[in-house]
């Protein structure tokens, strides 16, 4: 055999190795993916500061050794820094941190509602693991100008102080502050509970608060049936400042998902005051530079990106709406602060509640003469209008007598009149917790109190006369539904005046000169 007969069998091996190596491609497809992979340079309470993730974007979720997540905050040449939403003791200096390449989301959708969960989607019920529909980011643009609507239907709070003296729209974000223990959450839950029936999905979120104040909020929800129609999101005290702080956002987004469907929803967010100062403690941390109070340059833009999405939506795009009822603290009755301010500026109202009015047993404390709604007036019932302008005059009035009667100086008749009047309404506007009224019932009370029925009542006499009134209301709607529909509104009012004066002539006294 020469040389040249002898086959080449070098050429043969890499044809069948080729053909073998196409073969097992075929048979087990390689799956290739590229990761960036950072090292944790340094830990600190809520926080971390990572190298090695030269493209990560901004607000990006990155995912540490430990099931423990973050956010990417800071980014600057050399580091990330990243806000944990985890226990950072589980973390430390070399970890691995790798991308997660898309930003914090929430499961949204109606299996959520009657749940209690975290920002981060996980309950805190014994209701089992929850039926995901979709999620979404956390930090969504608020509807644009032309895709709004304006606040044209009222939402009723169930409250005659509110519903009368400072309504709310649908779609309104109505500020409620005050100093603490003053009865700020009982407003919140007290509009929860009044939305059964009413084709309103509500969102509480509990930011900060303790665990023990959240399960009584919880159980009273359940007590009058709210829950089925509301979702908690819950962070306690203990909790990361990153979680803190995430979640309203992810709140406003679950609210979100239900008026993309058309619906109506309220959001309450309790309280502002513990979101403001999370996130002052997470950007002292990451070294960002300090404003008033310590408080970053940004604080206004975190809150004001928050409720700019509560609108009420085009009717082409549904005609949903979102009402927020952000809930602030203050201290020392100074609503003149950096974050009230900033909270005032960005609303379009607010329900002040003074500790004054508390002490002395006027429940709810609202202020009225410090409270104010911009929007809700324009989608009050033509109803209360009619029943609550004089009112607003007279209590205004009687406010800035009390002051000098309690000097005891001589009054005149007129003055002790205007006093007594007062003294009534003041009464009037009293109303125990957990225990809304309803649109036919405020009506009958309020344009009683208007007319002047209720002067001739003894101040001790004023909850049995309108449970009376309330009474006589239930046993002729008519009355109130016509006077509620009908644009004749006079004849609707005799009608109206002459069933309050029935109801109360039994607690009527003749009138006497009250001393001041």
């Amino acid at each position: 055999m020469t040389a040249d007969n002898v086959p080449d069998l070098t050429d043969h091996w890499v044809k069948q190795a080729c053909s073998n190596l196409q073969q097992t491609s075929q048979q087990r497809p390689a799956a290739l993916e590229v990761q960036e992979v950072g090292r944790v340079s340094t830990v600190s309470t809520g926080i971390a500061k990572v190298r090695g993730l030269p493209d990560v974007g901004s607000e990006e979720r990155l995912q540490f050794s430990g099931d423990v997540e973050g956010i990417a905050f800071n980014i600057d040449r050399d580091e990330v820094g990243v806000v944990l939403l985890g226990n950072h003791h589980q973390l430390t200096t070399g970890d691995e941190v790798r991308r997660t390449g898309r930003v914090m989301d929430v499961p949204v959708g109606d299996g959520l509602l009657g749940r209690v969960i975290t920002p981060l989607g996980t309950p805190l019920d014994d209701a089992g693991p929850i039926a995901e529909q979709q999620r979404l980011a956390i930090e969504r643009p608020a509807p644009a100008i032309l895709e709004r609507a304006p606040v044209s239907t009222p939402l009723q709070t169930g409250i005659k102080v509110i519903d009368a003296m400072v309504p709310i729209g649908r779609g309104q974000r109505e500020l409620i502050l005050g100093d603490r223990q003053t009865g700020k959450t009982a407003l919140a839950i007290d509009t929860i509970i009044n939305q059964k029936d009413q084709n309103v999905r509500c969102v509480y979120c509990a930011i900060g608060q303790r665990a023990s104040a959240v399960a009584r909020v919880i159980a009273e929800l359940r007590r009058h049936g709210a829950m089925d129609y509301t979702v908690v999101v819950v962070t306690e005290g203990n909790d990361p400042p990153g979680l803190v702080y995430i979640a309203p956002y992810a709140s406003t987004t679950i609210a979100e998902a239900f008026m993309a469907q058309g619906d109506d929803v309220l959001i309450v967010y309790d309280d502002l005051t513990h979101h403001a100062r999370a996130y002052r403690e997470l950007s002292l941390l990451l070294r960002r530079p300090p404003g008033r109070e310590a408080f970053p340059g940004d604080i206004f833009y975190i809150h004001s990106r928050l409720l700019e999405r509560a609108t009420q939506l085009h009717p082409d795009l549904g005609g949903g709406s979102l009402t927020a009822l952000p809930i602030l603290e203050t201290e020392a009755q100074n609503i003149a602060a950096y974050i009230p301010t900033n909270l005032i500026s960005i609303t379009d109202g607010q329900i002040y509640l003074s500790p004054t009015l508390f002490e002395l047993g006027v429940l709810p404390a609202v202020d009225v003469g410090k409270s104010v709604s911009r929007v809700g007036g324009k989608a009050q019932l033509p109803a209360y209008r009619q029943s609550v302008g004089p009112l607003k005059l007279a209590y205004a009035q009687f406010e800035e007598l009390e002051t000098f009667a309690r000097f005891g100086t001589r009054l005149d008749d007129q003055t002790r009149v205007i006093l007594s009047h007062g003294r009534r309404i003041r009464a009037c506007l009293k109303q125990p917790q957990y225990q809304p009224l309803t649109v036919s019932e405020q009506i009958a009370i309020l344009q009683a109190l208007s007319d002047g029925l209720f002067d001739p009542i003894p101040i001790k006499q004023m909850e049995s006369a309108e449970q009376a009134l309330c009474q006589a209301a239930h046993q002729h709607p008519d009355i109130i539904q016509a006077l509620l529909h009908d644009e004749a509104l006079e004849s609707n009012r005799q009608r109206l005046q002459q069933l309050a004066r029935q109801a109360l002539a039994p607690f009527a006294e003749p009138p006497v000169t009250e001393a001041p």
